[in-house]
């Protein structure tokens, strides 16, 4: 594969002179944890299903890493090539990124949502040249989906999974021969390592283009994000890190799958959410972190004060909550229930955590505030003119940032990057006079529901081709848990009829993921729209929020 990460070579001799890169990999942070710390307690993964455990010492995790390595290069993968994976927060996740990078190759992870018509566009456009994947996870069969698509994939190779029976079968390939012990292994091993420069990840994101976005990152980009987040929360090697935010998605990937290993920390990862499990977890492991969107406080501290005694968790320090504004009431609540002090963030794919509330902060700053910039990122709300606005005033969020990813793989010019490094989140947002924001709307057409992104305008393009359906729109409606919801808002050709139910069984028989799916319908006889006939979203939310109430 042929990595177009356009955006970084202009900004390297800068980086490097503000010393904002830190010119090392993974590989280099996983090597000084073996030599330090060989024996300490490096990963524990849960199966929430079956109660599977697993657990690695450091020394152990870099010698498998090393074994998978070689068994990904025998089954052909060099340098450059992309592996994507389609896994929970199961140990092979973690091992096959380190196994990647050790030899040089991509990891591109995909999201255990995602059905056919997700995969073929994602699988297709990254060349994957190996997939792997679960046999079975929460009663979905992926052999057979990824089986099924590989036929369509003249690209992709092999197929490897977790849990097989047959020669594709994860252990057979990667996990049990000893290919660390081969004559070439060492060889194998040393000669395609990455440089900081290299792309390392390869991470969808729904975007307003139609087409997921492929983000590229580098070990100096993602680790330009990973060590000032650390450290203004005060986390090392004393942590305990706890993820049960799927790693497929930059939190999960940056904050529990890399950050640990680079804080030469422990990290915890749990598969399925599951609060009263969680709590246990936090308690037996000693967790002290843990990072994940509202949602998941809501559940957790909800678990808390119902258990019978309370009393907290004494070992959690700190909750770090992103992907939407926590209510003010339920910062309250978390922090009488946990005894944690809760952070709020606000972060994206192509840059990680751009913005926190500080350990030292007020309590109310995380319910009134998305905190404020990271060391090595700046910020400005701009106008329709692109004239910087003055402390308090609603614009464009653009930011520019040490970790601001590579490009959009393919697709340069969607990178929304000017020429002097400014990159347009689309979100609109507010600064305080203390320089901490909050995020206020959105500029771009995305609905993020339990912090997943919804593709609008993917799902929008598909309900035209409803054979009953004249206009549709999606728009958002609140959701006490989750933050918002989708609602179809749509207008019949003459004589027709839709149920929501006919609408779902429609986006299922053309494979969307469950999560895109809308919630609601609401049908209309026409939809508001301009006199150059753009519909009015603004109107439908309206619209749709009065009939939430």
């Amino acid at each position: 594969m042929d990595f177009d990460a356009v955006l970084l070579p202009a900004r390297r001799a800068r980086m490097l002179e503000q010393k904002r890169w830190y010119q090392r990999t993974i590989n280099d942070a996983l090597d000084a944890c073996v030599a330090q710390h060989p024996d300490k307690r490096a990963l524990t993964t849960l199966r929430v299903e079956t109660g599977e455990r697993q657990q690695f010492t450091y020394r152990e995790m870099a010698r498998m890493a090393d074994r998978m390595a070689v068994g990904l290069s025998r089954l052909g993968v060099v340098a450059g090539d992309v592996v994507a994976c389609q896994l929970p927060n199961w140990w092979q996740f973690t091992l096959t990124y380190l196994a990647c990078s050790r030899i040089g190759a991509v990891l591109n992870p995909l999201m255990h949502i995602f059905r056919e018509r997700e995969l073929s566009f994602m699988l297709g456009h990254g060349e994957a040249k190996v997939f792997i994947v679960p046999k079975v996870f929460r009663g979905h069969d992926y052999e057979a989906m990824a089986t099924a698509l590989q036929p369509k994939l003249p690209l992709l190779r092999h197929i490897v999974v977790i849990d097989g029976q047959g020669d594709n079968s994860f252990d057979a390939l990667l996990a049990t021969p000893e290919w660390e012990n081969e004559p070439d292994a060492q060889s194998i091993l040393t000669r395609s390592r990455p440089s900081p420069d290299d792309v390392t990840q390869l991470l969808y994101t729904s975007g307003t283009t139609g087409e997921p976005k492929g983000v590229q990152h580098t070990a100096n980009t993602l680790l330009a994000n990973i060590i000032p987040y650390a450290e203004r929360l005060h986390l090392g090697v004393d942590d305990v890190v706890l993820m049960a935010s799927p790693m497929a998605h930059q939190t999960g990937f940056m904050y529990g799958l890399m950050m640990p290993i680079v804080l030469q920390a422990s990290a915890v990862l749990q598969d399925i959410w599951e609060p009263h499990q969680a709590i246990a977890l936090i308690r037996e492991q000693g967790v002290t972190f843990t990072m994940a969107s509202t949602p998941f406080l809501t559940d957790l501290s909800k678990q808390v004060a119902a258990d019978e005694g309370g009393g907290g968790i004494p070992s959690l320090r700190i909750f770090l909550s992103a992907g939407a504004p926590i209510p003010g009431p339920l910062v309250e609540q978390a922090r009488a229930a946990l005894g944690a002090k809760i952070i709020s963030a606000w972060g994206m794919t192509e840059n990680g955590a751009v913005t926190t509330t500080l350990p030292e902060d007020d309590d109310q700053r995380a319910a009134q505030t998305d905190g404020r910039p990271l060391p090595g990122v700046e910020i400005k709300v701009i106008d329709t003119d692109g004239s910087t606005l003055p402390v308090g005033e609603e614009g464009k969020l653009m930011l520019r940032s040490s970790s601001n990813f590579g490009g959009y793989l393919k697709r340069p010019h969607l990178n929304a990057t000017d020429a002097d490094d400014w990159f347009d989140t689309g979100d609109l947002a507010r600064v305080d006079e203390h320089g901490y924001i909050r995020i206020t709307g959105r500029s771009k057409d995305v609905i993020i529901r339990g912090g997943e992104n919804i593709p609008v305008v993917e799902i929008e393009s598909l309900l035209y081709r409803h054979p009953d359906v004249l206009h549709a729109a999606i728009v958002a409606y609140p959701d006490e848990r989750l933050g918002e919801r989708a609602c179809a808002v749509v207008a019949l050709r003459a004589g027709a009829t839709l149920t929501l139910a006919e609408l779902r069984q429609f986006l299922e028989n053309h494979q969307v993921a469950l999560q895109y799916i809308p919630e609601k319908l609401h049908l209309l006889p026409q939809l508001p729209a301009t006199p150059s006939g753009k519909i009015q979203k603004f109107k439908l939310r309206e619209i749709v929020g009065n009939l939430s109430q």
